[in-house]
């Protein structure tokens, strides 16, 4: 099981939720996800193994303070993505989605945000590790992205 940097593992004991796109692994890793303390909402990743595949759904929405946020693993091919999620997901606010592990934040004229948080364990082709951080302020969500050393 990879460990997580202690950058990301304080700011996960000091959220008020987790949200995880996917690619957990394990239902042991899950499980000290959860230790962290705030509760954890994930959906399955194409690498996550057959406990979590039943445990966990494919998509959600998740509504905190009266943002609504989607969540999905793999979001597609990067042309079209924004749109696609749009409609996809009509009524949230925001999609969240891992997979490529490369970090990506957009908006639609209408508001609505895709964002990809990277990976703070497996980073690829991106330039860093990254986690991403949401807060909600009047019923609308805002993302960062955050480098982790």
């Amino acid at each position: 099981m990879r460990r997580l940097p202690q950058a990301c593992v304080q700011r996960l004991r000091g959220a008020g939720l987790i949200l995880h796109a996917g690619d957990v692994m394990t239902d042991a890793a899950l499980r000290s996800i959860e230790a962290y303390g705030p509760p954890v909402l994930a959906v399955r990743g194409n690498v996550d193994d057959a406990a979590l595949h039943d445990r966990l759904p494919a998509e959600r929405l998740v509504e905190v303070d009266g943002a609504r946020i989607a969540m999905v693993h793999d979001a597609g091919p990067a042309r079209g993505r924004l749109a696609r999620l749009r409609t996809r997901f009509p009524d949230a606010h925001a999609a969240v989605f891992g997979h490529s592990h490369l970090p990506l934040h957009e908006r639609a004229e209408d508001g609505f945000q895709i964002f990809n948080p990277g990976s703070p364990t497996q980073r690829r082709r991106a330039p860093a590790h990254t986690m991403g951080l949401a807060r909600v302020e009047g019923g609308r969500p805002t993302f960062a992205l955050i480098e982790l050393t």
